[in-house]
């Protein structure tokens, strides 16, 4: 903790006097252009992997990146999608997995979780994910759980249509959906190609979309 306050004094002292226009510009509202989903591993920060400055990405994190499917008693991730869509007018939406997840990792090698019900409950979201992910041959343990990550991406991506404000930006056309997987040791970034159905090299296609 005495690292976290000395960070945020570091910053109120020698980074927030440089950066003082762009703040006071942010005090009186936002304008970003992206909703960025990613998962809330401390490994996984958006705005360092973007090299986005305040104020232009709107982030979600939460545990395997998940977006529950649109119902009767919306949560705080649907409320979040719909206040980014149809308050914000974000132009763009990123739901980012990532490599050595463990949320994928549990779901993929059927780690049991009773000792954390919340979180057993809350992976329920990527079930659809786990069926499609086992119905394929993995020849390594290390395999399936890469699966599991992209099929999820895939699976998010499928559930976040059904909001109501997602729905509609698309059918105007005003709105791109984007399926990303990060890998950490290799700072490398693969795009779900809406063409083909498979993951590519984002420094290789960067039009990529679905």
């Amino acid at each position: 903790m005495r690292d976290i306050i000395a960070g945020f004094l570091r910053f109120q002292k020698e980074i927030f006097p440089t950066r003082r226009e762009l703040f006071k510009t942010l005090a009186s509202g936002q304008t970003p252009k992206a909703l960025f989903i990613s998962c809330s591993d401390s490994r996984m920060v958006p705005e360092l992997v973007t090299q986005r400055e305040p104020g232009e990405l709107f982030v979600i994190r939460n545990a395997g990146n998940i977006v529950p499917s649109f119902g009767p008693e919306p949560g705080g991730v649907s409320a979040t999608v719909e206040y980014a869509v149809a308050a914000l007018k974000v132009t763009d939406i990123v739901i980012c997995g990532h490599s050595d997840c463990g949320a994928m990792k549990a779901v993929a090698t059927c780690a049991c979780l009773d000792h954390m019900p919340a979180v057993k409950n809350w992976l329920r979201h990527s079930d659809a994910a786990r069926m499609i992910n086992e119905s394929l041959h993995h020849t390594t343990e290390q395999e399936r759980i890469d699966g599991m990550v992209r099929a999820n991406v895939i699976a998010q991506l499928n559930n976040i249509r059904t909001h109501p404000s997602v729905a509609l930006g698309i059918a105007q056309k005003r709105l791109n959906l984007h399926g990303w997987v990060y890998d950490i040791e290799s700072g490398s970034l693969d795009a779900l190609d809406e063409s083909t159905g498979r993951f590519v090299p984002l420094a290789e296609h960067s039009s990529s979309r679905v």
